[in-house]
């Protein structure tokens, strides 16, 4: 597969991550997305010697959707920031079973890690390592048993939508680690589909969106540039 590009420039490389792609630290077998951004560049650009490609954010190897990477340390050093000050814009879209409430759109918990499992789960705050996380929701879309949200973080903990949506009895369709009895193909249902931020040198704010993924074709889904221009937050 081809790497999809979504934007780049200098500073930036902007792509569409798809499932099954590791962001980082892959196995000789497994596609990392680093690595085939270095390669991208290094053929595009005819660029001798080592590439630099810096990760300022990740997605989970099952979920897909716009992952920003950086192209010097000044803008890895610079977009981490605004990660780590969640000054970042970051929309997903899911499609969960349950019934979402439509009454209390925010979503608000405390979650641990357990790393035997590799696995966030919802816990007490007495918990050691215990840390608050919480999202903001609207229901785009429903069907018999199956409804589209999308969810705007306003933390970013590790697997914290898979886990918190767990928690609510409203699991992301495939995501069988986190409560789904369902299938989805080769992943989950849980898809970047828009990040903001502020460029790092040009000092504008730029947002780019992904496209969903084929698999999501059978869902028929309606009005989705209407879904965007109305947008959580």
């Amino acid at each position: 597969m081809r790497l999809p590009v979504l934007y780049e420039d200098n500073h930036l490389l902007v792509v569409n991550k798809p499932s099954g792609w590791i962001v980082q630290g892959a196995s000789p077998n497994d596609t990392s997305l680093i690595v085939e951004a270095a390669e991208y560049l290094r053929a595009k650009y005819q660029k001798p010697g080592k590439v630099y490609v810096g990760v300022v954010s990740r997605l989970d190897r099952v979920v897909t959707g716009v992952l920003p990477l950086a192209r010097t340390s000044k803008a890895a050093a610079r977009m981490s920031e605004q990660f780590r000050e969640r000054s970042v814009e970051k929309v997903y879209w899911a499609v969960v079973t349950g019934e979402p409430s439509s009454t209390n759109p925010r979503l608000h918990h405390w979650l641990a890690r357990d790393e035997k499992r590799a696995k966030t789960y919802r816990c007490d705050p007495s918990v050691p390592g215990a840390v608050e996380a919480s999202l903001v929701f609207r229901i785009l879309e429903s069907w018999e048993h199956l409804h589209l949200i999308e969810i705007q973080l306003e933390t970013g903990r590790k697997h914290q939508i898979r886990a918190q949506l767990e928690a609510v009895g409203c699991p992301v369709v495939g995501d069988r680690k986190y409560g789904s009895s369902m299938t989805w193909h080769d992943s989950i249902a849980l898809h970047c589909r828009r990040i903001s931020l502020v460029h790092p040198t040009l000092k504008s704010k730029f947002s780019w969106q992904a496209p969903l993924p084929n698999n999501w074709d059978k869902l028929a889904i309606p009005n989705c540039d209407e879904f965007d221009r109305d947008a959580v937050g």
